[in-house]
């Protein structure tokens, strides 16, 4: 929150500093997340929500809403802003199994549970008071100092006030850190309760060290944030190691989901050689071929792709993003009427209801262009932003295709000439564009 190169040298200083970090904190999460790059994908979310809701059960968040939002971010990081998880999708192409993100959003659900965000604006204002404090007594003492002409009281009184400002400083530091090792401990508390190894906890905290090693920085322990990765790796290793799941591992079919949502991350935002690193290890496994198929889809053969990708549907019937890629595949090839198709075969499957895949069957009937295809996108942007209502841009291609739709309407049919026509005694009042409200 607070660079340490932008700390100043007076109490006053650190005060301002101390005022903007509490004006950070308590800063709505609508107006932080407009700076963050958000990335959508419908099985992402879905793998990262399972991942996280017994998690957020045995935390006591399962009735809190918690929103979790994927950052397009190569680090591995992961914060938590009010009632948001953010997790960047670097930590999720990193980590190898599913256990080192469950471990990971553990943590970040102590951090909700245990109310840390409101604590810290509590201790953010008492930092700000000691650091006022402490430039009035040092303001004091200097004007004493040039009242008697006493050179030591006036150096004594500028000593105070930034002694002042660098107590706060570290009174804050040292309670941040104070939070992650409860964080860490109510991840594994988290952990046991759901049947699951902190081992991959560990593991995230062994990278830690070695990225910092392999890197020669130096850092004050007590002028940062977070203890330092042996620290915490010392405090951990003891719960770890005596939970009944310490060996437990993670379940195959979630590994395979996980493994195809790295290399899926990969295909999409890193380029070929990172799905090639990824495949090395297992060229013929499902998350390979899966890779393959994209990267064909991407920067290869639609033809080709679409080959591959009816091969991974004749091995998994039931998963719904194989479908997916065939309807975005055949919408690159400019078929939407078949994509549309492929794009409702995945909405039929999938078990988590995303509000993504509407929007790509609403942009495929778009696509299609006649009037009972856009009638049909109309419902199914509808119903897509009600499943989703942060979606900006399917409310963009909502306004496109009522728009369309309307343009598509036969005109109102006029009686002839000299008709006379009586009032009726009633009218029904129709909702606006005929939508249905979800």
């Amino acid at each position: 929150m607070i660079a340490r190169s932008k700390i100043g040298r007076t109490a006053r200083g650190f005060a301002t500093l101390l005022l903007a970090a509490a004006v950070t904190v308590s800063t709505s999460v609508s107006a932080f997340a407009q700076g963050v790059p958000v990335v959508r994908d419908a099985e992402i979310e879905a793998l990262v929500r399972d991942y996280a809701r017994p998690i957020f059960r045995a935390a006591g968040l399962a009735n809190d809403g918690i929103d979790i939002v994927l950052v397009n971010d190569q680090s591995f990081n992961a914060f938590v802003t009010g009632r948001r998880l953010f997790i960047n999708t670097g930590a999720l192409v990193t980590a190898e199994t599913p256990n080192e993100i469950i471990g990971v959003i553990a943590h970040e659900a102590g951090h909700i549970a245990g109310g840390h965000q409101q604590k810290l604006r509590d201790q953010l204002d008492r930092a700000k008071t000691m650091a006022i404090i402490a430039t009035l007594l040092g303001a004091g003492a200097m004007v004493a100092g040039a009242t008697t002409n006493s050179r030591g009281l006036a150096g004594a009184g500028m000593g105070v006030a930034a002694g002042g400002g660098e107590m706060a400083q570290r009174s804050i530091l040292a309670y941040q850190r104070s939070e992650e090792i409860t964080a860490d401990r109510s991840a594994i508390t988290y952990l046991n309760a759901t049947g699951q190894s902190g081992m991959g906890m560990l593991k995230t905290f062994a990278r830690f060290q070695s990225a910092l090693s392999l890197s020669g920085t130096q850092l004050d322990p007590y002028r940062i944030s977070h203890p330092m990765p042996q620290e915490r790796i010392a405090n951990l290793e003891v719960l770890v190691k005596a939970s009944p799941y310490v060996n437990d591992v993670d379940p195959p079919a979630l590994q395979q989901r996980h493994d195809m949502m790295r290399i899926k991350i990969a295909a999409y935002m890193q380029g070929q050689a990172a799905v090639a690193r990824l495949m090395r290890k297992n060229p013929t496994s499902l998350a390979s071929r899966y890779g393959d198929a994209q990267q064909t889809y991407l920067y290869g053969n639609p033809g080709a792709a679409l080959t591959k990708t009816a091969a991974l549907i004749k091995e998994q019937p039931k998963n719904p993003y194989f479908q997916e890629l065939r309807g975005d595949i055949l919408m690159k090839v400019n078929k939407p009427k078949d994509a549309a198709d492929a794009y409702a075969k995945a909405v039929s499957l999938d078990p988590a209801r995303s509000g993504l895949l509407l929007v790509s069957l609403g942009q495929a009937l778009m696509a299609v262009g006649t009037p009972d295809s856009i009638k049909k996108a109309v419902t199914q942007l509808t119903n897509g932003i009600g499943r989703d209502k942060d979606n900006a841009e399917a409310y963009r291609y909502l306004a496109q295709a009522t728009a369309n739709w309307d343009k598509s309407r036969p005109p109102i049919s006029r009686p002839p000439k000299g008709t006379s026509i009586r009032p009726t005694t009633r009218m029904r009042k129709s909702s606006p564009c005929g939508l249905n409200r979800s």
